[in-house]
């Protein structure tokens, strides 16, 4: 038997749970006695503090929805939304790739310019130009150096799910396609300055394929003239000009190759009945807190800059929770982003509010997206868990 989430600090409420299970084995305390003991055991969360995000806010940075809870009922299963910081890359433009042997400096007048293949060898780059990477993505970077703004736990919502895609798509690369590029692959190698030449001195010069007949050789020189004429602006296909001489056309190599990731995107319902000005309070502060963390930020820097520059809105790292602990099932989340936030005022199909102005039934609808994709290497890792991963 375990309390429910009556701290809103998951790790506290954990030690509450705890406290009140060693509780259980002494004899003579009642049910409330022993939740006043492990109330006592525990204190209170680090959570329940004020704090001040804003003007005017005055908002908990643990929100929790329904805020009332019978003393005997578990946690359940809920969605906790962690608000973090955006946090931009250190050097500028993020992308961690380094290329050395293409300028060469002058120690003495302190001129660059581009370096020849002579002097790529005298620099040490014997292979060409050298790229070395070292790329973070921004969930990782994010997550290492996270800035909590607060915490949301709400009721898991009625309908969940998860949906992981890639893009595949179809390539056709013929003969013709190939040798040319094989062509080109040799020119740069080699060094040859002009790597179109190459090719079409290739093409001029006539091409043989061991095992064709002379009609298909013949044919297959004439799709070669034909891609050449294409060149200076006319329309012949390669394919037509084969299948007019031969019947036959061009192998296409048709297959299906990997193309792309996909980012994954996660829509949620909820509808907030508050009961009470307190749950009022929670339910405002609820829908204040997302729309504000949503907003782009303008005024957040000093001087001139402001106005010309907007600063990207924080993020939200997920967390499906069972009795108060990771779910041990369902999927987990990468740092997502808040894309778009709707709210219905009047869910109940009329307007109707409590005498403080606060709607009887409302309806928020979110979108979050993840700002990364996900990754073989990423269910071998212990953030993917012990359910079903990402």
């Amino acid at each position: 038997m375990a309390l429910g989430t009556w701290l809103p600090d998951p790790e506290a409420q954990n030690q509450l749970n705890k406290a009140f299970e060693q509780l259980e084995s002494v004899e003579g305390l009642t049910l409330n006695e022993r939740q006043t003991a492990a109330h006592k055991l525990v204190g209170q969360s680090k959570f329940t503090k004020r704090t001040d995000r804003g003007k005017n806010s005055g908002k908990d940075k643990y929100l929790s929805y329904p805020i009332a809870r019978s003393a005997d009922e578990k946690t359940g299963d809920t969605l906790r939304i962690k608000c973090v910081e955006y946090i931009p890359p250190q050097d500028g433009a993020g992308f961690g790739v380094t290329v050395s042997g293409v300028f060469k400096e002058n120690t003495a007048t302190g001129e660059v310019s581009l370096a020849s293949k002579t002097d790529k060898a005298n620099l040490g780059y014997t292979d060409g130009i050298s790229i070395d990477t070292d790329f973070t993505d921004a969930n990782s970077r994010i997550s290492q150096n996270t800035k909590t703004k607060y915490y949301i736990e709400l009721p898991i919502p009625q309908e969940i799910n998860d949906s992981n895609s890639v893009t595949w798509g179809e390539d056709r690369m013929n003969a013709i396609e190939i040798a040319t590029l094989s062509v080109a692959q040799r020119a740069m190698q080699d060094g040859v300055g002009d790597i179109a030449g190459a090719a079409v001195q290739m093409l001029n010069e006539g091409v043989s394929v061991p095992g064709l007949t002379p009609d298909s050789q013949a044919a297959l020189r004439a799709a070669i003239s034909g891609k050449a004429i294409n060149a200076l602006g006319s329309q012949v296909s390669p394919q037509s000009v084969v299948a007019r001489s031969t019947g036959q056309i061009l192998n296409n190599n048709l297959e299906l190759l990997f193309s792309g990731v996909n980012l994954r995107s996660f829509p949620f319902s909820f509808t907030f009945s508050p009961r009470n000005p307190r749950e009022s309070d929670v339910v405002k502060n609820i829908i204040r807190s997302l729309k504000m963390s949503m907003a782009a930020k303008a005024g957040e820097f000093n001087g001139s800059a402001q106005g010309i520059f907007l600063k990207s809105p924080d993020l939200f790292q997920l967390d499906y929770l069972k009795d108060g602990k990771n779910h041990p099932f369902l999927n987990r989340f990468k740092l997502c982003a808040l894309t778009g936030m709707s709210v219905n005022y009047t869910n109940a199909g009329t307007y109707a509010s409590y005498n403080d102005g606060t709607p009887v039934n409302i309806r928020m609808n979110v979108t979050f997206k993840e700002i990364n994709p996900i990754y073989h290497e990423d269910y071998l890792q212990a953030t993917s868990g012990a359910g079903v991963g990402f």
